[in-house]
């Protein structure tokens, strides 16, 4: 029997973080786009339900059996809109600042689409600012929110793989029921209801993936592996199964448990979150005996 050593904490308006509460098991869950608490400096110009468009809503809400089954949930307090901690650190589109930008830019076709590291557009393509950024505002929402969340997050990994000799991470995401202009499958395509990202087998021990797909498949949903999502920043930053760290990507179609134009939960919105405390529990057994 392992006791993690992982320890509850809170960011007011940044992150939480739930230890378990019960007999620990090497299992993390995290949920970086469920923030509904908008920075008072983020003065954006976009119409505010069309921004939130870009939450992964209540999906913190869904998962928060976890820590009663032995795992730990994380989450962000804040939006990805205001800025997106699955993103890496030099993703930055830097047409949006106003300034010279000394920090280091890499290569980023989610930078070049307007959703890098700041997002400058919506989800329908539109600017979210009339402005640029200045430089100290995006430095101050990197090393104030950006880098305490990836800290807080792999302290977590790293803790429980100190503890267990190795470590499973569900990277917690929702997905629109259907594709937009801007989707690489193009516009009117429905989702599957389940998506499993493992950036096509190299961040996780296909057994989880398997393991995952086939109870969510066993609890009555469709699952698609890396289509249409392959899984991005965290779960590519903080994986290395050879060295038992494992990070699987899990989205889940929005239709299913909320109403997309009103944002408001369904009656369904239950169903789901008992489905998915199902799937935690076999995840957290599998994790606990491999």
């Amino acid at each position: 029997m392992k006791v993690s050593i992982v320890s509850s904490k809170n960011i007011p308006g940044v992150l939480f973080l739930n230890a378990p509460t019960s007999t620990s098991v090497p299992l993390v869950l995290d949920s970086p786009h469920s923030g509904m608490e908008y920075p008072e400096d983020f003065n954006h110009a976009s119409d505010f339900m069309i921004l939130r468009r870009a939450e992964d809503t209540y999906i913190h809400e869904l998962y928060a059996d976890a820590p009663d089954l032995g795992a730990t949930l994380m989450g962000a307090h804040f939006p990805r809109s205001y800025i997106d901690v699955n993103r890496g650190i030099t993703e930055m589109d830097t047409a949006l600042i106003d300034g010279d930008w000394t920090r280091p830019v890499g290569e980023s076709e989610k930078a070049g689409l307007g959703i890098g590291l700041i997002w400058r557009k919506n989800q329908i393509n539109e600017d979210i600012y009339d402005r640029k950024l200045s430089v100290a505002e995006a430095e101050n929402r990197i090393d104030s929110y950006w880098v305490p969340y990836h800290d807080t997050l792999k302290a977590a990994l790293d803790d429980t793989h100190a503890s267990f000799g190795r470590v499973w991470h569900l990277n917690c995401h929702s997905m629109p029921e259907m594709s937009n202009e801007t989707s690489k499958e193009g516009p009117g395509v429905q989702r599957p209801e389940f998506c499993l990202g493992d950036r096509r087998g190299t961040t996780c021990d296909p057994k989880f993936v398997a393991k995952t797909k086939e109870v969510l498949e066993e609890l009555g949903y469709q699952v698609a592996v890396n289509e249409p999502y392959a899984g991005v920043e965290l779960v590519r930053a903080y994986s290395d199964p050879d060295a038992g760290r494992h990070s699987l990507q899990i989205e889940i179609r929005r239709d299913l448990y909320m109403d997309e134009a009103t944002l408001e939960k369904s009656a369904n919105f239950d169903k789901v979150k008992a489905d998915l405390k199902v799937l935690v529990e076999k995840l957290a057994e599998f994790a606990a005996a491999n």
